[in-house]
């Protein structure tokens, strides 16, 4: 919290970070590999697109 100098920045700055947190959180740990990198590689490419 240090390098934010407003608390308005803060907060958008955390909005921001856990929703694209959240969008690539996959829970490796709950998957086998093959289905983690499928859906890792799904969330990839839906992020590009909404990157363009």
């Amino acid at each position: 919290m240090a390098q934010f100098r407003d608390m308005k920045t803060l907060q958008k700055f955390a909005a921001t970070h856990a929703a694209i947190h959240n969008h690539f959180n996959l829970d490796r740990h709950l998957n086998p590999r093959d289905i983690f990198k499928q859906n890792r590689a799904a969330v990839v490419a839906e992020w590009r697109q909404l990157a363009v």
